[in-house]
């Protein structure tokens, strides 16, 4: 693969991993156990990529101060009783071990937690691949730019060679915020409207497009 981008940052639910129907209905079970208004499946889905604690504020407006702690542990209690068996996308390992292969540096900025992406990793087997990574529990949560800098400064590459690939307006945002270029994946959690208004490079269905894609651009 030709290297037009030194650095390719991933996001990871949504995006690396099929995670995004496990999150939302997560959420909305946990809200069920508290007996708070249960977001729809639009609105859950929305707040995927956010780091958790701002994701549930957004999801759940009525939600006090005092039940905060509450709704998390249950959230996470849904959350990761399903979470080992939730699957990669179809060609994601393929297509960033040969980016690794190819000698760019590859990164990861989520809206997990250090644990919870620790533990994806681990469990998927994709931990070897990444230079770098950043977690809403070490910095700014999206679309502050804080994960993309903070990423850049740590692996010495200017964001005039960094390429962001994710499947929110919040990854795009935050792209944007940062100065990079950025790919949108549509197979995620936000629709390809939203994608498109915030006018990434392109926008791609699925691994083989994206792979297709690097193998031409990046």
């Amino acid at each position: 693969m030709a290297k037009r981008y030194d650095l390719i940052v991933f996001d990871w639910d949504g995006t690396v991993m099929d995670s995004t129907a496990v999150i939302a209905s997560s959420i909305q079970a946990a809200c069920r156990d508290l007996g708070l208004t249960e977001p729809s499946d639009a609105v859950a889905k929305y707040v995927i990529g956010l780091g958790l604690h701002e994701a549930l504020r957004q999801a759940v407006p009525d939600l006090q101060e005092n039940q905060r702690d509450d709704l998390v542990a249950r959230y996470r209690h849904h959350f990761l009783a399903q979470d080992e068996a939730i699957p990669l996308f179809e060609g994601a390992q393929q297509t960033i071990a040969e980016l690794h292969a190819a000698g760019h540096l590859l990164a990861v900025a989520t809206g997990k937690s250090r644990q919870g992406l620790k533990r994806a990793m681990q469990t998927s087997g994709m931990e070897s691949y990444f230079h770098a990574t950043r977690t809403a529990d070490q910095t700014f949560s999206k679309p502050h730019p804080a994960m993309l800098l903070e990423i850049m400064d740590e692996l010495g590459v200017t964001a005039q060679r960094v390429l962001m690939v994710g499947d929110t307006t919040h990854d795009l945002q935050m792209a944007r915020n940062a100065g990079v270029d950025a790919i949108g994946m549509t197979h995620g959690a936000h629709p390809v409207d939203q994608l498109r208004s915030l006018e990434p490079l392109a926008l791609l269905d699925d691994f083989v497009g994206l792979r297709a894609w690097f193998k031409e651009y990046a």
